[in-house]
């Protein structure tokens, strides 16, 4: 049976999502190599028992936190269905769940990944100043033509046919919503416009950061947010990571490459089942399944 990999990214997080890793075997120690590097405890922050006045933001919710926090669970998890001898034919994940996905690929190490999810998310907290907003139930190119009639707006995270994300200035974004006739658009509570041009020095900033890490070439395909094409170039899957923070997640074409490609299974490695959803509605020949924590490993 053909099998993909797929990691969710910012919106899956929840309070106590750790507990269903913490007894996998180096969950306490990856905890702590994290909470090391932030400079502040990881765990609790996760668990929701961070003391308030504690140094740095204690918010999961809050970008530089939860970054690293879905590495860490969707990593462990990773590592543990590895060492059952389980693999996958494609991997895949949206947003920051791609690094999850390129270390799942054997593209870098741990501390690689870690290392990179901190910066990555100090960045795009510190772009600040722009919004986004959900639209879902909507046609298409009435969509796509407010968009190119708007300036300061772009389609960020095309999830699928029915639901995407748009991101750019407040005015902007508020201005496409209010003229699109859509069943539902809802604004995020996020700090900047992400995956779209605004976050532009931010992405400059990471692409530096990224020049000196050294990218094996993947033992896995990767299907990358900027281009869901299979990749196992190291130097190719780096070039794409690099346009990821001004890019759109291209997920509703990732999810056409799974079909195209044969994929029958679908594995959702993390907190919920967002994707799960997406794949479900997109895809009526793949079936999904979740791996949240250690009792979904002995399924």
């Amino acid at each position: 049976m053909a099998i993909a990999w797929v990691f969710p990214g910012q919106g899956s997080q929840k309070t106590a999502m750790e507990a269903g890793v913490l007894d996998l075997p180096g969950a306490r120690q990856r905890f702590e190599q994290a909470s090391d590097l932030l400079g502040r405890d990881l765990l609790a922050i996760c668990a929701g028992t961070n003391p308030a006045g504690s140094a740095g933001p204690s918010d999961l919710n809050d970008t530089r936190n939860t970054q690293p926090a879905l590495f860490v669970i969707e990593s462990l998890l990773v590592d543990q269905l590895k060492a059952r001898g389980k693999s996958a034919n494609l991997v895949a994940g949206h947003s920051l769940g791609e690094l999850v996905a390129l270390y799942a690929a054997g593209v870098f190490d741990v501390g690689t990944g870690l290392a990179l999810m901190q910066r990555r998310s100090e960045l795009m907290a510190a772009a600040g100043g722009g919004a986004m907003t959900a639209v879902m139930g909507f046609v298409r190119a009435e969509l796509e033509q407010l968009v190119a009639a708007t300036e300061g707006v772009v389609i960020a995270n095309d999830n699928s046919s029915a639901q995407v994300v748009l991101s750019g200035t407040p005015e902007a974004v508020a201005a496409v919503a209010a003229q699109l006739n859509c069943k539902r658009a809802i604004p995020l509570a996020v700090s900047g416009a992400f995956h779209s041009p605004f976050m532009a020095e931010a992405a400059a900033a990471f692409a530096r950061e990224l020049e000196g890490v050294p990218f094996a070439d993947a033992a896995i395909a990767v299907l990358s947010n900027t281009d869901p094409t299979p990749e196992t170039s190291g130097a190719a899957l780096k070039a794409r990571l690099v346009q990821q923070m001004t890019s759109g997640v291209r997920w509703r074409e990732t999810m056409e490459q799974l079909e195209a490609s044969g994929i029958e299974h679908a594995v959702e490695i993390g907190p919920g089942n967002v994707l799960s959803g997406l794949i479900k509605r997109g895809c009526s020949g793949i079936a999904t399944s979740q791996v949240a924590g250690a009792a979904d490993l002995e399924l």
